[in-house]
């Protein structure tokens, strides 16, 4: 064989070879620097094997990349997993036939899979009633209070000592305003922060059947006296210029800029805070009511989740339970948590970041961790309704009637609770069996 021909086919063998590899597409809503990290981890896995190729795709926002995940389902070309945000959570596991639970995937993989690897707030938020795991937790935060260290410090804070109760929010805000701060607090996805974590932080519902959990009759209770209490006195910060706000979604940019001084938002603000913040600032616990009983209790999961889709090849399903069962593991769901803010996956997860020092050298970062493995309670353990996305439209569309001073607390949360409860209502007589 001359050289030329060998050349040829020794070329010809690794095309062939490259082509044999699976591809497994994954679309995601992950942009800036946390999209950076998910290219990073399809990179790393990718670079661990020869037998699978994991490629992700930015789809937009969760909205967004939601709606073309059912177009593209429809069409017969979805992609092997999608993140799905965590208000999607009812919706997808009320749509039968379009996804294979993660933990069948695993299993006939047959690979490990234990439920009880997984921090038991976040995997029981994405479990079906019998037991079932559904979906993968891939990025999971919580909610938090942000502070700015160096304001703290020019108004005559102390630093060092957050406010822990919603009362000190309110005093601290004003000594900020009176130091010449023009957005003394701020808060980003209302409806998350200020009444679903609100609820389960208190341990109380924030919809009836376990916030859900129990059956798809829930009832939206959000115009119990602490939920009016708490609307109420926000509204009266917001009278006084204590509370600006900054409108829905995230409003943690505005604490990045260091326009506002504190920010209740999610604890994956950390890996953006932390590569662009220009001052000292720091993590606490969001606040409570310290007249409450048993509060604080423990805040509700956000983020999302990855599902499989239904209808692939079973070679396929092999290379994403491999993915999936790589993500897994405790060095890289430790990295992950400890570049992001985002939750660890799994207790040794958590295990390993506490050993390697990280929480000490990077005082808060176990802030959301903490509020989420406390053990929960029916009323604490998560929040899972239909039609969820809408719901929290009608909530926002509400407060900042409230907070504009055009309808009281107890208005405003009566209205939402009725067009809340009207969705809940829709969506049961779609899914009822």
């Amino acid at each position: 064989m001359n050289k030329l021909l060998a050349t040829a086919l020794l070329a010809a063998g690794c095309t062939l070879g490259a082509q044999a590899q699976t591809e497994i597409h994954f679309w995601h809503s992950m942009p800036g620097a946390i999209g950076e990290w998910v290219n990073d981890l399809a990179k790393e896995y990718n670079a661990s094997q020869t037998a699978y190729k994991v490629l992700p795709t930015f789809k937009g926002g969760y909205e967004e990349s939601f709606t073309s995940f059912v177009a593209a389902y429809r069409a017969g070309s979805a992609p092997h997993l999608i993140q799905v945000y965590e208000v999607g959570t009812a919706t997808m596991m009320a749509s039968k036939g379009v996804h294979v639970p993660v933990g069948k995937v695993l299993k006939d993989a047959g690979l490990p899979f234990n439920p009880a690897i997984y921090v038991p707030a976040v995997a029981s938020y994405y479990t079906a009633p019998g037991g079932e795991m559904l979906s993968y937790p891939l990025n999971s935060s919580t909610t938090v209070m942000l502070y700015n260290k160096d304001a703290f410090k020019a108004a005559g804070l102390n630093p060092d000592k957050p406010p822990a109760t919603w009362p000190e929010v309110a005093l601290a805000a004003a000594k900020l305003k009176a130091s010449g701060h023009k957005c003394p607090f701020t808060t980003s996805f209302q409806s998350w922060t200020q009444l679903e974590s609100f609820s389960t932080w208190h341990n109380v519902e924030f919809a009836t059947r376990g916030n859900g959990f129990g059956g798809l009759d829930a009832r939206l209770h959000i115009t119990t006296p602490l939920h009016v209490r708490h609307i109420e006195n926000l509204a009266n910060m917001a009278a006084q210029g204590l509370f600006i706000y900054k409108g829905r979604g995230s409003t943690e940019g505005s604490f990045l800029s260091g326009e506002c001084a504190m920010v209740t938002g999610s604890s994956a603000a950390y890996g953006v805070l932390k590569r662009g913040a220009k001052f000292a600032w720091a993590i606490s616990p969001l606040p409570y009511y310290p007249d409450v009983p048993g509060a604080p209790q423990n805040t509700v999961i956000g983020g999302a989740s990855l599902w499989v889709s239904a209808g692939k090849k079973a070679g396929d399903y092999q290379g994403v339970a491999q993915f999936l069962s790589y993500l897994s593991r405790p060095e890289v769901a430790a990295k992950s948590h400890q570049r992001t803010g985002y939750l660890p996956v799994t207790l040794a997860a958590f295990e390993a970041t506490d050993k390697s020092g990280f929480y000490k050298e990077n005082p808060g970062t176990d802030v959301s961790v903490t509020q989420m493995i406390r053990k929960t309670t029916d009323k604490s353990r998560g929040i899972r309704l239909g039609n969820f996305v809408q719901i929290r439209a009608v909530i926002d569309e509400e407060l900042e009637q409230v907070w504009a001073g055009k309808k009281s607390a107890a208005d405003g949360l009566a209205a939402a609770r009725r067009r809340g409860d009207e969705l809940l209502e829709r969506f049961q007589k779609a899914n009822r069996p």
